[in-house]
Protein backbone atom coordinates (compact mmCIF):
# COMPACT_ATOMS: atom_id res chain seq x y z
CA UNK A 1 0.00 0.00 0.00
CA UNK A 2 1.47 3.58 -0.78
CA UNK A 3 0.86 5.75 1.64
CA UNK A 4 1.86 9.66 1.61
CA UNK A 5 0.79 13.16 0.47
CA UNK A 6 -0.74 14.24 -2.95
CA UNK A 7 -1.39 17.12 -4.75
CA UNK A 8 -5.33 17.44 -4.69
CA UNK A 9 -5.98 17.44 -8.22
CA UNK A 10 -4.33 13.88 -8.40
CA UNK A 11 -6.14 12.16 -5.02
CA UNK A 12 -9.03 10.78 -7.38
CA UNK A 13 -9.71 7.20 -6.01
CA UNK A 14 -7.20 7.27 -2.81
CA UNK A 15 -8.57 6.95 0.17
CA UNK A 16 -8.07 9.95 3.00
CA UNK A 17 -6.00 9.62 5.53
CA UNK A 18 -6.62 11.96 7.84
CA UNK A 19 -10.31 14.26 7.69
CA UNK A 20 -10.62 17.63 6.87
CA UNK A 21 -12.61 20.34 7.25
CA UNK A 22 -14.71 21.67 4.65
CA UNK A 23 -16.35 25.38 4.87
CA UNK A 24 -20.01 22.73 4.30
CA UNK A 25 -19.04 19.97 5.45
CA UNK A 26 -16.27 17.42 6.29
CA UNK A 27 -14.54 14.64 4.69
CA UNK A 28 -14.12 11.84 7.50
CA UNK A 29 -10.67 9.70 6.79
CA UNK A 30 -11.10 6.38 4.73
CA UNK A 31 -12.96 8.38 2.43
CA UNK A 32 -12.51 7.10 -1.65
CA UNK A 33 -11.88 10.45 -2.67
CA UNK A 34 -14.39 11.04 -6.17
CA UNK A 35 -14.06 13.52 -8.65
CA UNK A 36 -16.88 15.65 -6.85
CA UNK A 37 -15.06 15.19 -3.49
CA UNK A 38 -11.59 16.92 -5.69
CA UNK A 39 -13.86 20.09 -7.04
CA UNK A 40 -14.92 20.39 -3.47
CA UNK A 41 -11.03 20.46 -2.08
CA UNK A 42 -10.07 22.45 -4.69
CA UNK A 43 -13.04 25.15 -4.35
CA UNK A 44 -11.93 25.11 -0.55
CA UNK A 45 -8.59 25.97 -0.95
CA UNK A 46 -7.25 22.52 -0.26
CA UNK A 47 -3.97 21.76 -2.20
CA UNK A 48 -2.72 18.51 -0.81
CA UNK A 49 -4.14 15.96 0.61
CA UNK A 50 -2.46 12.57 2.64
CA UNK A 51 -3.92 9.76 1.41
CA UNK A 52 -3.76 6.06 0.89
CA UNK A 53 -3.71 4.04 -2.58
CA UNK A 54 -3.91 0.17 -2.60
CA UNK A 55 -1.56 -1.71 -4.45
CA UNK A 56 -1.06 -4.75 -6.20
CA UNK A 57 -1.81 -7.49 -3.94
CA UNK A 58 -3.50 -5.61 -1.38
CA UNK A 59 -6.87 -6.51 -0.02
CA UNK A 60 -8.85 -3.48 1.61
CA UNK A 61 -9.30 -3.00 4.90
CA UNK A 62 -13.31 -3.88 4.84
CA UNK A 63 -12.86 -6.84 2.79
CA UNK A 64 -9.88 -8.01 4.95
CA UNK A 65 -12.13 -8.06 7.99
CA UNK A 66 -14.42 -9.72 6.67
CA UNK A 67 -12.66 -12.38 5.39
CA UNK A 68 -11.47 -12.88 8.46
CA UNK A 69 -14.05 -12.70 10.26
CA UNK A 70 -16.41 -15.23 8.58
CA UNK A 71 -13.24 -17.74 9.88
CA UNK A 72 -13.17 -16.74 13.10
CA UNK A 73 -17.01 -16.90 13.80
CA UNK A 74 -18.16 -20.14 15.32
CA UNK A 75 -21.42 -21.39 16.43
CA UNK A 76 -23.73 -19.48 18.57
CA UNK A 77 -22.04 -16.26 16.86
CA UNK A 78 -22.79 -13.46 14.17
CA UNK A 79 -20.66 -10.80 12.77
CA UNK A 80 -21.73 -7.27 12.01
CA UNK A 81 -20.94 -5.75 8.12
CA UNK A 82 -17.57 -4.30 7.95
CA UNK A 83 -17.11 -0.71 8.55
CA UNK A 84 -12.91 1.14 8.68
CA UNK A 85 -11.53 -2.24 8.86
CA UNK A 86 -13.51 -3.71 11.76
CA UNK A 87 -15.99 -6.27 11.83
CA UNK A 88 -17.68 -6.96 15.67
CA UNK A 89 -18.67 -10.68 16.57
CA UNK A 90 -21.97 -10.87 18.99
CA UNK A 91 -23.22 -13.20 20.88
CA UNK A 92 -26.50 -14.70 19.51
CA UNK A 93 -27.87 -16.18 22.88
CA UNK A 94 -27.26 -16.54 26.30
CA UNK A 95 -24.85 -18.28 27.39
CA UNK A 96 -20.37 -18.81 27.81
CA UNK A 97 -18.00 -17.52 25.10
CA UNK A 98 -15.45 -20.33 23.86
CA UNK A 99 -12.68 -18.82 22.92
CA UNK A 100 -9.78 -20.40 21.88
CA UNK A 101 -6.92 -18.44 23.49
CA UNK A 102 -4.06 -20.28 21.94
CA UNK A 103 -5.20 -19.15 18.15
CA UNK A 104 -6.26 -15.87 19.02
CA UNK A 105 -2.24 -15.59 20.41
CA UNK A 106 -1.42 -17.39 17.64
CA UNK A 107 -2.98 -15.00 15.11
CA UNK A 108 -1.90 -11.93 16.29
CA UNK A 109 1.42 -13.00 15.91
CA UNK A 110 0.91 -13.28 12.16
CA UNK A 111 1.02 -9.47 11.30
CA UNK A 112 0.90 -6.00 13.46
CA UNK A 113 -1.39 -5.19 10.53
CA UNK A 114 -4.33 -7.59 11.95
CA UNK A 115 -5.12 -7.67 15.20
CA UNK A 116 -8.24 -9.78 16.91
CA UNK A 117 -9.89 -8.80 20.87
CA UNK A 118 -11.96 -11.30 22.53
CA UNK A 119 -13.33 -11.57 25.95
CA UNK A 120 -11.62 -14.27 28.31
CA UNK A 121 -12.12 -17.61 27.60
CA UNK A 122 -15.51 -18.87 29.63
CA UNK A 123 -16.96 -16.11 30.27
CA UNK A 124 -20.51 -15.55 30.71
CA UNK A 125 -22.82 -13.45 28.29
CA UNK A 126 -25.85 -12.94 27.05
CA UNK A 127 -27.67 -12.51 23.26
CA UNK A 128 -26.13 -9.44 21.56
CA UNK A 129 -23.13 -9.08 23.46
CA UNK A 130 -19.74 -8.46 21.58
CA UNK A 131 -17.54 -11.75 21.85
CA UNK A 132 -14.98 -10.04 20.23
CA UNK A 133 -13.45 -7.75 17.25
CA UNK A 134 -11.39 -8.02 14.22
CA UNK A 135 -9.55 -4.73 13.46
CA UNK A 136 -7.23 -3.85 10.35
CA UNK A 137 -4.75 -1.52 11.39
CA UNK A 138 -3.56 0.01 8.16
CA UNK A 139 -6.10 0.90 4.82
CA UNK A 140 -4.60 -2.29 3.49
CA UNK A 141 -2.92 -5.73 4.34
CA UNK A 142 -1.64 -8.07 1.34
CA UNK A 143 -3.49 -10.92 0.39
CA UNK A 144 -0.59 -13.33 1.77
CA UNK A 145 -1.46 -11.94 5.08
CA UNK A 146 -5.22 -12.91 4.81
CA UNK A 147 -5.03 -16.34 3.55
CA UNK A 148 -1.57 -17.25 5.98
CA UNK A 149 -4.59 -16.53 8.28
CA UNK A 150 -7.89 -18.09 6.89
CA UNK A 151 -5.48 -21.44 6.72
CA UNK A 152 -4.94 -20.77 10.12
CA UNK A 153 -8.35 -21.03 11.03
CA UNK A 154 -8.85 -23.74 8.46
CA UNK A 155 -10.18 -25.87 11.66
CA UNK A 156 -12.30 -25.13 14.52
CA UNK A 157 -13.54 -21.72 14.89
CA UNK A 158 -11.77 -20.04 17.56
CA UNK A 159 -15.00 -17.99 18.66
CA UNK A 160 -18.16 -19.51 19.63
CA UNK A 161 -20.76 -19.56 22.22
CA UNK A 162 -22.06 -22.39 23.73
CA UNK A 163 -25.96 -22.00 25.21
CA UNK A 164 -27.37 -22.32 28.50
CA UNK A 165 -29.01 -26.04 28.39
CA UNK A 166 -31.86 -25.54 30.77
CA UNK A 167 -30.67 -27.81 33.55
CA UNK A 168 -32.95 -29.12 36.11
CA UNK A 169 -30.93 -29.20 39.31
CA UNK A 170 -31.35 -31.06 42.91
CA UNK A 171 -29.72 -29.42 45.79
CA UNK A 172 -28.93 -31.33 48.71
CA UNK A 173 -28.51 -29.99 52.34
CA UNK A 174 -27.28 -31.79 55.26
CA UNK A 175 -27.36 -30.45 58.76
CA UNK A 176 -26.08 -31.44 62.17
CA UNK A 177 -27.59 -30.60 65.86
CA UNK A 178 -27.71 -26.44 65.62
CA UNK A 179 -27.95 -26.03 62.34
CA UNK A 180 -29.76 -22.81 61.69
CA UNK A 181 -33.21 -23.16 59.42
CA UNK A 182 -32.37 -19.51 58.32
CA UNK A 183 -28.53 -20.10 56.69
CA UNK A 184 -30.77 -23.50 54.59
CA UNK A 185 -33.56 -21.02 53.58
CA UNK A 186 -30.11 -18.32 52.50
CA UNK A 187 -28.80 -21.01 50.48
CA UNK A 188 -31.89 -22.14 48.97
CA UNK A 189 -32.56 -19.02 47.99
CA UNK A 190 -28.85 -17.81 46.57
CA UNK A 191 -28.34 -21.35 44.97
CA UNK A 192 -31.84 -20.77 42.89
CA UNK A 193 -30.48 -17.25 41.83
CA UNK A 194 -27.15 -18.50 41.09
CA UNK A 195 -28.86 -21.37 38.88
CA UNK A 196 -31.12 -18.63 37.03
CA UNK A 197 -27.99 -16.87 36.00
CA UNK A 198 -26.29 -19.51 34.32
CA UNK A 199 -30.03 -20.87 32.28
CA UNK A 200 -30.59 -23.92 34.92
CA UNK A 201 -33.34 -24.23 37.69
CA UNK A 202 -33.44 -25.39 40.61
CA UNK A 203 -36.00 -28.27 40.64
CA UNK A 204 -35.84 -29.80 44.27
CA UNK A 205 -34.88 -29.52 47.97
CA UNK A 206 -33.62 -32.03 50.09
CA UNK A 207 -32.45 -30.99 53.99
CA UNK A 208 -30.55 -34.52 55.37
CA UNK A 209 -28.85 -35.63 58.37
CA UNK A 210 -24.88 -35.26 57.76
CA UNK A 211 -24.55 -38.76 57.64
CA UNK A 212 -22.94 -41.22 54.75
CA UNK A 213 -26.21 -43.55 54.37
CA UNK A 214 -29.40 -41.26 54.06
CA UNK A 215 -26.88 -39.04 52.01
CA UNK A 216 -25.96 -42.32 49.66
CA UNK A 217 -29.97 -43.10 49.23
CA UNK A 218 -30.84 -39.57 48.13
CA UNK A 219 -27.72 -39.46 45.71
CA UNK A 220 -29.31 -43.56 44.48
CA UNK A 221 -32.80 -41.79 43.86
CA UNK A 222 -31.85 -38.40 41.49
CA UNK A 223 -33.69 -37.85 38.54
CA UNK A 224 -32.73 -33.70 37.72
CA UNK A 225 -29.67 -33.12 35.36
CA UNK A 226 -27.27 -32.07 38.15
CA UNK A 227 -26.23 -32.56 41.69
CA UNK A 228 -25.27 -30.09 43.99
CA UNK A 229 -24.31 -30.87 47.59
CA UNK A 230 -23.82 -28.45 50.59
CA UNK A 231 -22.69 -30.16 53.85
CA UNK A 232 -23.30 -28.87 57.32
CA UNK A 233 -19.43 -29.83 57.52
CA UNK A 234 -17.00 -28.49 55.09
CA UNK A 235 -15.46 -31.51 52.93
CA UNK A 236 -11.82 -31.63 53.80
CA UNK A 237 -11.01 -35.56 52.64
CA UNK A 238 -11.89 -37.80 49.97
CA UNK A 239 -13.62 -40.51 52.90
CA UNK A 240 -15.49 -37.72 54.38
CA UNK A 241 -19.31 -37.62 54.33
CA UNK A 242 -19.86 -36.49 50.94
CA UNK A 243 -17.70 -37.84 48.74
CA UNK A 244 -17.85 -41.63 50.88
CA UNK A 245 -21.58 -41.23 50.24
CA UNK A 246 -21.08 -40.36 46.65
CA UNK A 247 -19.02 -43.71 45.96
CA UNK A 248 -21.60 -45.85 47.60
CA UNK A 249 -24.43 -44.77 45.47
CA UNK A 250 -22.10 -45.83 42.81
CA UNK A 251 -21.24 -42.78 41.77
CA UNK A 252 -16.97 -41.37 40.99
CA UNK A 253 -15.12 -38.94 42.57
CA UNK A 254 -13.01 -36.69 39.81
CA UNK A 255 -11.42 -34.34 41.55
CA UNK A 256 -11.38 -32.81 44.60
CA UNK A 257 -10.15 -29.44 45.62
CA UNK A 258 -9.08 -26.09 43.10
CA UNK A 259 -7.07 -23.84 42.70
CA UNK A 260 -9.59 -20.69 43.55
CA UNK A 261 -9.92 -18.89 46.53
CA UNK A 262 -13.03 -18.83 48.06
CA UNK A 263 -13.93 -22.21 46.47
CA UNK A 264 -10.88 -24.27 47.24
CA UNK A 265 -12.96 -27.54 49.14
CA UNK A 266 -14.74 -27.85 45.87
CA UNK A 267 -15.76 -31.88 44.52
CA UNK A 268 -16.03 -32.88 41.42
CA UNK A 269 -18.07 -35.92 40.52
CA UNK A 270 -20.29 -37.72 38.48
CA UNK A 271 -23.06 -40.39 38.78
CA UNK A 272 -24.98 -42.03 36.10
CA UNK A 273 -23.59 -39.71 33.60
CA UNK A 274 -24.87 -36.55 35.68
CA UNK A 275 -22.10 -34.26 37.53
CA UNK A 276 -22.37 -34.27 41.20
CA UNK A 277 -20.93 -31.24 43.01
CA UNK A 278 -20.03 -30.92 46.59
CA UNK A 279 -19.94 -27.57 47.43
CA UNK A 280 -18.19 -25.42 49.90
CA UNK A 281 -19.05 -23.28 52.56
CA UNK A 282 -18.98 -19.94 50.05
CA UNK A 283 -21.45 -21.14 47.77
CA UNK A 284 -23.92 -19.89 50.62
CA UNK A 285 -22.91 -16.63 49.66
CA UNK A 286 -23.65 -14.80 46.24
CA UNK A 287 -19.94 -13.37 45.98
CA UNK A 288 -18.18 -14.53 43.62
CA UNK A 289 -16.23 -17.71 44.08
CA UNK A 290 -15.08 -20.76 42.38
CA UNK A 291 -18.65 -22.81 42.19
CA UNK A 292 -19.72 -19.98 39.58
CA UNK A 293 -16.48 -20.86 37.37
CA UNK A 294 -17.94 -24.73 37.27
CA UNK A 295 -21.47 -24.43 37.30
CA UNK A 296 -20.98 -21.79 34.01
CA UNK A 297 -19.04 -24.36 32.39
CA UNK A 298 -21.31 -27.20 32.90
CA UNK A 299 -24.34 -25.29 32.51
CA UNK A 300 -23.63 -24.59 28.84
CA UNK A 301 -22.58 -27.97 28.38
CA UNK A 302 -19.29 -27.62 28.31
CA UNK A 303 -17.44 -30.47 29.74
CA UNK A 304 -14.94 -29.63 33.49
CA UNK A 305 -12.25 -32.13 33.36
CA UNK A 306 -9.77 -32.24 36.77
CA UNK A 307 -7.01 -30.48 34.22
CA UNK A 308 -9.02 -27.66 33.42
CA UNK A 309 -10.18 -27.14 37.20
CA UNK A 310 -6.07 -27.11 37.99
CA UNK A 311 -6.14 -24.35 35.59
CA UNK A 312 -7.88 -22.32 37.06
CA UNK A 313 -5.47 -21.15 39.59
CA UNK A 314 -4.19 -17.95 37.10
CA UNK A 315 -6.92 -15.45 38.23
CA UNK A 316 -8.16 -17.60 41.06
CA UNK A 317 -8.06 -15.29 43.80
CA UNK A 318 -11.23 -13.82 43.88
CA UNK A 319 -11.43 -12.79 47.33
CA UNK A 320 -11.06 -9.49 46.82
CA UNK A 321 -13.49 -9.41 43.39
CA UNK A 322 -16.69 -7.96 44.63
CA UNK A 323 -20.12 -8.70 43.23
CA UNK A 324 -21.67 -11.65 41.09
CA UNK A 325 -19.92 -13.05 37.85
CA UNK A 326 -22.53 -12.28 35.41
CA UNK A 327 -22.06 -9.92 32.27
CA UNK A 328 -21.82 -6.24 32.99
CA UNK A 329 -25.22 -4.03 32.31
CA UNK A 330 -22.75 -1.69 30.36
CA UNK A 331 -21.10 -4.50 28.12
CA UNK A 332 -20.41 -3.47 24.61
CA UNK A 333 -23.82 -5.16 22.87
CA UNK A 334 -25.22 -5.42 19.48
CA UNK A 335 -26.90 -1.90 19.09
CA UNK A 336 -30.45 -2.05 18.47
CA UNK A 337 -32.04 -0.81 15.17
CA UNK A 338 -35.44 -0.76 14.99
CA UNK A 339 -36.14 -0.37 11.03
CA UNK A 340 -38.99 2.27 10.15
CA UNK A 341 -40.86 1.64 6.66
CA UNK A 342 -42.49 4.36 5.60
CA UNK A 343 -46.01 3.11 3.47
CA UNK A 344 -48.14 5.71 3.65
CA UNK A 345 -48.04 8.28 0.92
CA UNK A 346 -50.43 8.55 -1.36
CA UNK A 347 -48.32 8.19 -5.00
CA UNK A 348 -49.80 11.04 -6.78
CA UNK A 349 -47.24 11.00 -9.23
CA UNK A 350 -48.08 7.79 -10.14
CA UNK A 351 -51.52 8.22 -11.39
CA UNK A 352 -54.36 5.78 -10.34
CA UNK A 353 -51.77 3.15 -9.30
CA UNK A 354 -50.54 2.86 -5.46
CA UNK A 355 -46.92 2.70 -6.56
CA UNK A 356 -45.89 -0.08 -3.24
CA UNK A 357 -47.55 -2.10 -5.30
CA UNK A 358 -46.35 -2.32 -8.23
CA UNK A 359 -45.03 -5.91 -9.35
CA UNK A 360 -41.30 -6.07 -9.39
CA UNK A 361 -39.69 -9.40 -9.69
CA UNK A 362 -42.77 -10.90 -8.90
CA UNK A 363 -43.25 -9.09 -5.36
CA UNK A 364 -44.95 -6.15 -4.73
CA UNK A 365 -42.03 -3.12 -4.76
CA UNK A 366 -43.18 -2.55 -1.09
CA UNK A 367 -42.31 -6.09 -0.11
CA UNK A 368 -38.64 -5.87 -1.25
CA UNK A 369 -38.04 -3.25 0.89
CA UNK A 370 -39.98 -4.64 3.79
CA UNK A 371 -38.14 -8.11 3.17
CA UNK A 372 -34.67 -6.73 3.20
CA UNK A 373 -35.03 -5.16 6.66
CA UNK A 374 -36.18 -8.49 7.81
CA UNK A 375 -33.27 -9.96 6.49
CA UNK A 376 -30.83 -7.82 8.12
CA UNK A 377 -29.38 -7.30 11.52
CA UNK A 378 -32.24 -4.25 12.19
CA UNK A 379 -35.12 -5.36 14.40
CA UNK A 380 -37.84 -4.57 15.33
CA UNK A 381 -39.52 -3.87 11.81
CA UNK A 382 -42.56 -1.83 11.76
CA UNK A 383 -44.04 -0.29 8.66
CA UNK A 384 -46.13 3.09 8.95
CA UNK A 385 -49.57 2.71 6.79
CA UNK A 386 -52.02 5.56 5.36
CA UNK A 387 -53.08 5.53 2.07
CA UNK A 388 -54.81 1.89 1.20
CA UNK A 389 -54.20 0.78 4.36
CA UNK A 390 -55.90 -2.61 3.68
CA UNK A 391 -54.50 -3.32 0.64
CA UNK A 392 -50.82 -2.82 1.94
CA UNK A 393 -51.67 -5.22 4.96
CA UNK A 394 -52.61 -7.19 2.38
CA UNK A 395 -49.23 -6.96 0.40
CA UNK A 396 -47.53 -7.88 3.32
CA UNK A 397 -49.11 -11.21 4.53
CA UNK A 398 -46.82 -13.53 6.03
CA UNK A 399 -44.00 -11.48 7.24
CA UNK A 400 -42.61 -10.87 10.52
CA UNK A 401 -43.66 -7.42 11.70
CA UNK A 402 -45.95 -4.58 13.02
CA UNK A 403 -47.49 -2.05 12.06
CA UNK A 404 -48.75 1.04 12.75
CA UNK A 405 -51.38 3.78 11.03
CA UNK A 406 -50.72 7.56 10.48
CA UNK A 407 -54.19 8.98 10.56
CA UNK A 408 -52.40 12.16 9.00
CA UNK A 409 -51.14 10.78 6.13
CA UNK A 410 -52.76 13.14 3.64
CA UNK A 411 -50.48 16.24 5.31
CA UNK A 412 -47.22 14.71 4.08
CA UNK A 413 -44.71 12.29 4.65
CA UNK A 414 -43.43 13.86 8.08
CA UNK A 415 -46.65 12.55 9.64
CA UNK A 416 -46.32 8.88 8.59
CA UNK A 417 -42.79 9.44 10.15
CA UNK A 418 -44.26 10.78 13.24
CA UNK A 419 -46.18 7.84 13.47
CA UNK A 420 -43.91 4.96 12.61
CA UNK A 421 -41.94 6.94 15.27
CA UNK A 422 -44.67 7.07 17.76
CA UNK A 423 -44.92 3.43 17.67
CA UNK A 424 -41.09 2.40 18.11
CA UNK A 425 -40.33 0.56 21.14
CA UNK A 426 -38.68 3.48 23.99
CA UNK A 427 -35.57 0.55 24.36
CA UNK A 428 -33.80 1.20 20.99
CA UNK A 429 -30.70 2.50 20.67
CA UNK A 430 -31.37 4.33 16.99
CA UNK A 431 -33.74 3.83 14.09
CA UNK A 432 -32.84 2.98 10.31
CA UNK A 433 -35.53 5.22 8.34
CA UNK A 434 -36.58 3.52 5.06
CA UNK A 435 -38.45 4.54 2.19
CA UNK A 436 -41.43 1.99 0.81
CA UNK A 437 -40.66 2.69 -3.06
CA UNK A 438 -37.12 1.96 -2.89
CA UNK A 439 -36.55 -1.91 -3.95
CA UNK A 440 -33.15 -1.99 -4.30
CA UNK A 441 -31.88 -1.63 -0.87
CA UNK A 442 -30.74 -5.04 0.49
CA UNK A 443 -29.88 -6.16 3.80
CA UNK A 444 -25.91 -5.35 2.86
CA UNK A 445 -26.98 -1.85 3.06
CA UNK A 446 -28.60 -1.66 6.17
CA UNK A 447 -25.95 -3.78 7.90
CA UNK A 448 -23.22 -1.64 6.92
CA UNK A 449 -24.97 1.27 8.30
CA UNK A 450 -25.43 -0.27 11.58
CA UNK A 451 -21.76 -1.17 11.33
CA UNK A 452 -20.87 2.41 11.17
CA UNK A 453 -23.28 3.66 13.87
CA UNK A 454 -21.27 4.39 16.83
CA UNK A 455 -22.56 7.27 19.11
CA UNK A 456 -19.49 7.36 21.69
CA UNK A 457 -17.45 8.00 18.39
CA UNK A 458 -19.63 11.14 17.08
CA UNK A 459 -21.60 8.80 14.58
CA UNK A 460 -25.08 9.76 15.95
CA UNK A 461 -26.36 9.78 12.10
CA UNK A 462 -25.14 7.35 9.22
CA UNK A 463 -25.68 8.41 6.10
CA UNK A 464 -25.08 5.98 2.63
CA UNK A 465 -23.28 7.66 -0.04
CA UNK A 466 -22.29 6.38 -3.81
CA UNK A 467 -20.64 8.64 -6.42
CA UNK A 468 -20.44 11.22 -4.13
CA UNK A 469 -24.28 11.56 -3.53
CA UNK A 470 -26.01 10.86 -0.38
CA UNK A 471 -28.90 8.25 -0.33
CA UNK A 472 -31.36 6.39 1.70
CA UNK A 473 -31.83 4.64 4.11
CA UNK A 474 -30.48 6.83 7.19
CA UNK A 475 -29.94 5.73 10.32
CA UNK A 476 -30.77 7.77 13.21
CA UNK A 477 -29.62 7.91 16.78
CA UNK A 478 -32.81 7.50 19.05
CA UNK A 479 -31.85 11.05 20.80
CA UNK A 480 -32.38 12.23 17.52
CA UNK A 481 -36.34 10.95 17.42
CA UNK A 482 -37.69 14.09 19.56
CA UNK A 483 -36.62 16.71 16.97
CA UNK A 484 -37.65 14.12 13.98
CA UNK A 485 -41.07 14.22 14.99
CA UNK A 486 -41.11 17.88 15.41
CA UNK A 487 -41.32 18.22 11.58
CA UNK A 488 -44.28 18.67 9.42
CA UNK A 489 -45.30 18.37 5.90
CA UNK A 490 -44.19 16.87 2.80
CA UNK A 491 -40.77 16.70 4.11
CA UNK A 492 -38.81 13.25 5.76
CA UNK A 493 -36.09 14.23 8.51
CA UNK A 494 -33.45 15.00 5.43
CA UNK A 495 -33.70 19.08 6.92
CA UNK A 496 -31.95 17.87 10.33
CA UNK A 497 -28.85 16.84 8.62
CA UNK A 498 -27.54 20.74 7.93
CA UNK A 499 -28.45 20.91 11.85
CA UNK A 500 -26.23 18.16 12.58
CA UNK A 501 -22.96 18.02 10.81
CA UNK A 502 -20.90 16.51 13.15
CA UNK A 503 -23.45 13.75 14.23
CA UNK A 504 -23.43 12.69 10.41
CA UNK A 505 -21.21 9.83 9.32
CA UNK A 506 -20.92 8.75 5.39
CA UNK A 507 -20.81 5.09 4.94
CA UNK A 508 -20.04 4.17 1.26
CA UNK A 509 -22.29 2.06 -0.64
CA UNK A 510 -21.64 0.53 -4.37
CA UNK A 511 -25.51 -0.19 -4.66
CA UNK A 512 -26.78 3.16 -6.83
CA UNK A 513 -29.99 1.30 -5.54
CA UNK A 514 -29.96 4.09 -2.26
CA UNK A 515 -30.84 6.90 -5.30
CA UNK A 516 -33.92 4.93 -6.82
CA UNK A 517 -37.21 5.73 -5.52
CA UNK A 518 -39.67 5.02 -7.96
CA UNK A 519 -42.24 7.91 -8.45
CA UNK A 520 -43.67 7.70 -11.58
CA UNK A 521 -44.51 5.29 -14.03
CA UNK A 522 -41.30 6.14 -16.29
CA UNK A 523 -39.46 5.37 -12.61
CA UNK A 524 -41.39 1.71 -12.41
CA UNK A 525 -40.77 0.87 -16.37
CA UNK A 526 -36.96 2.14 -15.80
CA UNK A 527 -36.50 0.04 -12.90
CA UNK A 528 -37.82 -3.02 -14.40
CA UNK A 529 -35.96 -2.81 -17.79
CA UNK A 530 -33.30 -2.69 -15.17
CA UNK A 531 -34.39 -5.83 -13.44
Amino acid sequence: MWFGTLPSGEAEGAILAHGVRLPEGHFAKGRVLSDADIARLRTAGIDHVTVARLEPGDIGEDEAAARLAARLCGAGTSASAPFTGRVNLFADTDGVAVIEAAAIHALNRRDEAVTIATLPPFTPVRAGQMLATVKIIPFAVSEKVVTDLEWMMAGPAPVSLSPWQGLSVCLIQTVLDGTKHSVLDKTEMVTAARLDAVGARLARTLRLPHQVDGLTDALSHVTEDMVLVVGASAITDRRDVIPAALTAAGGTIRHFGMPVDPGNLLLLGEMDGRPVLGLPGCARSPKLNGVDWVLQRLCAGLPVAPSDIMGMGVGGLLAEIPGRPQPRSAAPRRAQIAALVLAGGSSRRMGPENKLLLPFQGRPILRHVVEAALASQAGPVLVATGHQADRIHAALVGLDLALTHADAHEDGLSATLRAGLAALPEDIDGVMVLLGDMPLITPAEIDRLIAAFNPAEGRRICVPVQGGRRGNPVLWDRTLVADIMALSGDHGARSLLDQHPDMICEVPMANPGIHLDIDTPDDWTTLNAGG
